[in-house]
């Protein structure tokens, strides 16, 4: 049983240790927030309008690269389609072809 207790302290007081570093980090405090209810971007009122306006401009930018994308995936899918002008192994293009 003491051999027990002696393996249990160290760990207990590193666990603790290790617990007290977490909650006073900047990651601690934002999960407190969370954990009373806040969403944390309301108590920095401008700079939240700042983030949320970032994101949206983010958000955007993203659609517009998957609109180039799925244009790009249209245009090879319609290239393996319709495999015209495509030499034979060994042909080659003249400038009359």
């Amino acid at each position: 049983m003491e051999g027990v207790v002696a393996l249990l302290i160290p760990i207990v007081a590193v666990s603790g240790f290790f617990a007290w570093m977490i909650a006073l980090s900047p990651v601690g405090k934002a999960f407190a927030e969370r954990l009373r209810g806040g969403t944390g971007l309301s108590t920095r009122g401008a700079g939240g309008d700042a983030v949320l306006q970032e994101l949206e401009q983010l958000r955007h930018e993203v659609a517009e690269l998957a609109e180039r994308v799925d244009f790009t995936e249209r245009l090879l899918a319609k290239g393996r389609d319709g495999e015209t002008g495509k030499l034979a192994p060994g042909e080659r293009r003249t400038a009359s072809t």
